[in-house]
């Protein structure tokens, strides 16, 4: 027994017997239709059937189905910075979190097509707890985040997984994916939270907890779709939390979630690796400051990194000119866009109902800020060099 079996993917040794247990179930063989629909059920079934490793699983079955949601739902995937990262190399991915699963299906299909090494990602278990998503999930290779706890058992649970990214990172030679705050964004307003952050650094053993930074490679991402597939259904936590009511997911959300990410409408889609922060890091360490307020500087490199590198589509230019009544950023769209936009807007929201409105329109437009307030923050940085 490991201590980390309530928690990690399976093994190599137990892939086949995994698959065994799932060979039949309805949602896998919908799954492996749809990514081979020329091919009979038995086709994939015998090559399943005589697979044994988690590499295997990803190559032979999830990267054709993943291809698949591409060619049907999307106009395509752009890449920037892969070219620099090294093979046989190991990664700390944060990034962004727009969708479920895609985020880092896409990422590991493009560390796969670039030759480098794939990740172990991060799940939250309230997304798998059908029996047939977590297998699914471990075959994966991800890894599970226990949700809902607090106080001894929050801090033992993040501990765990502090010391699996660890292994994974330092013993292994494994890249870990983990986004850069608990659970996606659901306004577009992408920051990192300083909690992930001091997790990662609990299976630290030196005094000095953010030297944990200095001994991997920590990598921003950002992540960026077009038509957000799941925007609209995003709306009622936002409404729940305006009202500061605790917001209840239905039974089958969860899932509901999953499902749209993957069939619904995304247009363009955007991911950009942002480059290591080995210098930055040195710099924070050498600063003369407390261990929480350096976790607070490496969170504003992070998030300064994604913003940065966040791909600004037409829909982010229009929703903030219809959010800010102004014509500002007309010139990187078209009025075709625009009508389209609109027409999604339209269809999704009730336009009675100012509050959804406003909120959907800013889940495309806070992106747009955060790249000006970047470059603010950027030019005020070089103004106090210069004096």
């Amino acid at each position: 027994m490991s201590k980390f079996d309530p928690i990690r993917p399976y093994y190599d040794a137990e892939v086949n017997a995994a698959i065994r247990q799932i060979i039949d179930d309805p949602m896998l063989e919908a799954m492996m239709n749809f990514a081979f629909p020329d091919q009979p059920t038995t086709f994939w079934k015998s090559m399943m059937l005589q697979t044994h490793s988690l590499r295997d699983f990803q190559i032979k079955f999830i990267y054709p189905a993943l291809m698949k949601v591409l060619e049907k739902s999307s106009d395509g995937l752009s890449t920037s910075g892969f070219e620099n990262l090294k093979p046989n190399t190991s990664y700390l991915f944060i990034s962004n979190h727009r969708d479920i699963i895609l985020d880092t299906s896409l990422l590991n299909a493009c560390l796969f097509e670039n030759g480098l090494v794939m990740t172990t990602s991060a799940i939250g278990d309230n997304l798998i707890k059908k029996p047939f998503l977590h297998i699914l999930s471990r075959l994966n290779r991800n890894f599970a985040i226990q949700r809902g706890l607090s106080g001894k058992a929050l801090f033992e649970s993040s501990m765990l997984v502090s010391e699996f990214i660890k292994k994974s990172l330092l013993n292994e030679n494994r890249s870990v994916w983990t986004a850069q705050r608990e659970g996606r964004t659901k306004d577009g307003n992408d920051s990192t939270q300083k909690s992930v952050l001091k997790m990662l650094t609990l299976a630290e053993e030196s005094s000095d907890s953010f030297s944990y930074f200095e001994k991997i490679r920590l990598v921003p991402v950002s992540i960026s779709y077009e038509y957000d597939p799941t925007d609209v259904l995003k709306m009622p936590e936002l409404l729940a939390k305006s009202r500061q009511e605790k917001y209840i997911k239905s039974e089958n959300e969860d899932f509901v979630n999953l499902l749209r990410g993957l069939i619904g409408t995304k247009k363009r889609i955007r991911i950009s690796v942002n480059g290591e922060l080995n210098e930055e890091i040195r710099e924070i360490a050498a600063m003369n400051l407390s261990q929480n307020d350096k976790l607070v500087q490496l969170s504003g490199v992070i998030d300064k990194k994604i913003w940065n590198g966040y791909k600004l589509w037409p829909s982010n230019y229009i929703a903030h000119d219809l959010l800010h009544k102004t014509s500002e950023q007309a010139g990187f769209y078209t009025e075709e866009e625009k009508n389209a936009f609109i027409g999604r807007l339209n269809e999704k929201v009730d336009a009675k109902n100012g509050f959804l409105v406003e909120n959907f329109l800013s889940m495309y437009a806070s992106p747009v800020d955060n790249q000006k307030k970047h470059s603010v923050d950027s030019e005020c940085f070089r103004l106090v060099k210069r004096n």
